[in-house]
């Protein structure tokens, strides 16, 4: 499929969502989702910053960024601890 049939596509349900509505429960649940894992995503970030200074990097990818989203710093602290000792 070429890019402008999905763009269209794309940009034809986003006009069918602002006329007929979406369900609010759902779409509060992919909100908040979408914000811990830009939360998880910047945990990382800092954790890889301040971290390289002692040789740690953990990567940056949706296995770890939801694992720190979702646990907050706790789950950070644990993917250090396993990339610390099992790695």
């Amino acid at each position: 499929m070429s890019s402008t049939i999905i763009i269209s596509i794309m940009i034809g349900l986003i006009v069918l969502l602002l006329f007929v509505g979406a369900p609010i429960k759902p779409m509060r649940f992919i909100g908040q989702a979408t914000v811990k894992l830009g939360i998880g995503i910047l945990f990382l970030f800092f954790v890889n910053v301040f971290g390289g200074a002692f040789g740690l990097h953990i990567p940056i990818n949706l296995f770890t960024a939801s694992i720190s989203g979702f646990l907050g710093l706790f789950g950070v602290a644990s993917l250090a601890a396993i990339h610390l000792f099992i790695i």
